[in-house]
């Protein structure tokens, strides 16, 4: 354990020079000031006979700390991903900043990624593929190659997404030498226990891993396709399982334009408005319908083809919501459309969200503080993830209990939200979101007597494949984590976290007595 301890000190202080070298530290400090203690370690670490590189002058700092992120590498660039949705820990301004983050790397050779496909796959199935290009996207964790395979007779054009080699050794090994910095400085600086720093790491890491296993985002969008595959203009492409892998995975090529490239759409005769409202709509659709969505669904990760239809790409993200989540996301928000807000209390005390004793009366009145000024904003401007944030932070009041699966909704739902306003600004929320609620409440049996019927059995069987019932259970695990920030304390991670504090604590008293006894033998002799 005390090497393994020493590995990871060593490690700690790479990084440390990483950072100290870069313009971080100065770029952080106009945010939000540093302990002193911090200030001079880094200020130490920094020392060097070479001149510092530096971020180009004429950037803001949010591109000058997204740019210094990127060129330290997968480690950094996921750390800052994932501080962008702390605000609790980094404060709004920085968070805010930190969202124009992009995850992007130089590539990794063809060589290594044609060695990589042979290991995985087998000599066989890589003589199969034909035309393997040079990459045409390159990430942190993974790359993409354009390639043929020969489907049943049929050449098909493919994307095939490669991990970096030896990307989750590199990674893993970064990540725990900044959870024991982590837990260095919860130990220095008492003020910081509650931020709850080696927690965070470790959530980062159990993500992130998560994400380094190919087979988990191949059976996502797998389900994904099964469950919208008679939704007319959405596409999700189609797994090739032959040529899938824990490292490698192929799908089908996408061909269109991203939908962050509005000018071009409009070129091209696409209808923006009628796009924006069928992304909000799908959106909504496969929340309320399956239960299950595209919890990443940014600008890059949208195309619109040839034919005018969405096609989503990266599934490594994906939220679920069980039958009572489904249909109190329903019910809350078409009861805030018709500003019936009695109904919507009634929903959270049916569902047994809520303590019986509250009042109904009480929390619907607090439910209308959170609706009528809303309504009192021009319609188009109405947020419903705002809307679901605010009625959050109001319901906590009356000892809500926390849904992680719905706070992952809703952070997609903002994200959903400002997509469709970039294709058009004058996009209307609620009168888009209208009907799909409307109509699967219609489908559906009386809203309050289904809403009974589903708490007798809230343990709905979730679709998944039958090879990958471990990876499905772990995703749907650490995505429930990610959407809440935190990690249950009934959960395998937690006792793994445990484990780690552990070993760290015994590190840092032996590294204590060994030093007091070199300053005992050192008095001695001398």
């Amino acid at each position: 354990m005390e090497i393994l301890m020493v590995k990871k000190l060593i490690i700690l202080f790479k990084l440390g020079r990483k950072v100290a070298k870069s313009d971080i530290l100065n770029i952080v400090s106009k945010f939000q000031e540093p302990p002193l203690a911090i200030k001079i370690v880094f200020k130490i670490l920094s020392f060097s006979f070479f001149k510092k590189k530096t971020i180009d002058i004429n950037a803001d700092e949010g591109e000058k700390l997204s740019r210094s992120l990127e060129s330290m590498g997968t480690t950094f660039i996921k750390l800052g991903q994932f501080l962008a949705t702390r605000p609790d820990i980094i404060g709004d301004e920085l968070s805010k900043k930190l969202e124009a983050l992009q995850d992007r790397l130089p590539p990794f050779p063809i060589n290594q990624a044609k060695q990589i496909i042979k290991n995985d796959l087998g000599q066989d199935t890589y003589n199969s593929i034909l035309n393997l290009s040079e990459p045409v996207a390159a990430a942190s964790i993974a790359q993409v190659h354009k390639a043929q395979i020969n489907d049943n007779g049929t050449i098909k054009d493919v994307a095939i997404k490669i991990l970096r080699p030896d990307i989750k050794k590199i990674f893993n090994e970064e990540i725990d030498a900044m959870m024991l910095f982590a837990f260095l400085i919860e130990s220095i600086i008492k003020k910081t226990k509650r931020l709850k720093l080696v927690e965070v790491v470790f959530l980062l890491k159990e993500i992130t891993n998560l994400e380094m296993d190919l087979r988990f985002e191949a059976a996502a969008a797998n389900e994904y396709a099964e469950n919208t595959k008679n939704d007319v203009g959405f596409k999700v492409p189609d797994i090739f399982w032959n040529y899938t892998s824990e490292n490698v995975m192929t799908l089908d090529w996408v061909e269109g334009i991203s939908i962050r490239e509005t000018s071009e759409l409009k070129e091209k005769k696409f209808n923006t408005k009628k796009i924006a409202e069928d992304v909000i709509q799908n959106f909504l659709r496969h929340a309320v319908r399956d239960g299950f969505f595209h919890a990443d669904m940014h600008q890059g990760n949208i195309f619109i083809d040839e034919n005018g239809h969405i096609v989503p790409i990266d599934f490594g993200i994906m939220g679920r919501l069980d039958k009572l989540s489904k249909r109190f996301l329903a019910e809350i928000l078409f009861g805030f459309i018709q500003r019936d807000y009695k109904k919507v209390a009634e929903v959270h005390l049916t569902a047994g969200l809520v303590p019986k004793e509250v009042p109904i009366d009480d929390l619907a009145q607090a439910l209308r503080s959170i609706g009528e000024p809303i309504f009192g904003q021009a319609v188009k401007d109405i947020s419903g993830g705002k809307l679901l944030k605010q009625l959050f932070d109001v319901t906590e009041k009356f000892n809500m209990q926390t849904q992680p699966q719905l706070l992952m909704l809703q952070k997609t739902m903002v994200v959903v939200e400002g997509v469709a306003r970039k294709l058009n600004p004058d996009t209307n929320i609620w009168t888009t979101s209208k009907p799909v609620l409307e109509n699967w409440l219609k489908e559906t049996k009386d809203p309050m007597t289904t809403i009974n019927e589903t708490i007798q059995n809230t343990s709905e069987v979730i679709k998944r494949l039958p090879e990958f019932p471990q990876i499905m259970d772990k995703a749907n695990q650490a995505l429930t984590y990610l959407a809440s920030g935190q990690i249950p304390h009934n959960s395998n991670s937690y006792n793994a976290l445990n484990t780690k504090k552990s070993e760290m604590i015994a590190f840092r008293n032996q590294s204590i007595i060994g030093f007091l006894v070199l300053v005992i033998f050192g008095l001695l002799v001398f």
